[in-house]
This record gives structure tokens, sequence and C-alpha cells, in this order.
């Protein structure tokens, strides 16, 4: 499971039904199970995503020995769902990533 911040202000957008309606967008279809979001796409067996109002949180299972068109396919719809979803592109998510991992912290 990851986590991904989120940028200021995102989060009112994914209230609701909003984080359904970015996976519908972006994967074509998304179901619910309580407040998560339930996908599968791709070379995605699962994904679950949800979030706490400060961070996105998605739980991915891969299909394994997905082709490479379908595996690439893939890449760039989720990086456009964490795009959408957390508001910072995949280059702004490294940067974040690579600060908090300087910083010890989660």
């Amino acid at each position: 499971m990851r986590d991904y911040e989120l940028k200021r202000g995102i989060a009112k957008t994914l209230e609701g039904d909003g984080l359904r309606q970015i996976g519908v967008e972006t994967f074509g279809e998304a179901g619910t199970e309580g407040s998560r979001v339930i996908v599968s796409f791709g070379a995605i067996e699962k994904m679950i995503a949800w979030t706490d109002g400060k961070k996105l949180f998605v739980d991915t299972t891969m299909k394994p020995g997905a082709p490479d068109h379908v595996a690439t396919e893939t890449i760039k719809a989720f990086n456009t769902f964490l795009e959408r979803a957390t508001g910072y592109t995949a280059k702004e998510r490294s940067k974040k990533a690579q600060a908090a991992a300087k910083k010890g912290g989660p």
C-alpha cells in the first residue's frame, strides 16, 4: 500500500463520489466498497483507493505477465488517476516521496 500527499484544496474534490468519478473517468469503470473505490484495469488485477482528507491511499494487486502494451497503458492510466486525485504530477509526487524519505518519515 502507498500513500500520496494531497495538494492543498484537492480533498474537497474527492469527497462524496469524487474519487469514484475520477476512477470512472480514468479507467472506464469503478465500484465502491464503503468509502473505498475498487478498480480493475489492464495489468491491475485490483486497485483499492481511499482518502482520509489529508492523503490518498492506494493498494494495488497486479496481474503477472501482462503484455508490454497493456503494462504501458496501465501505467499511463494509473499516473493519470494519481495526478487527478492528488493534484500533483508524477515528477512532483516523486520529489515529495524523496523529501519524505530524507526526513525519515512515511
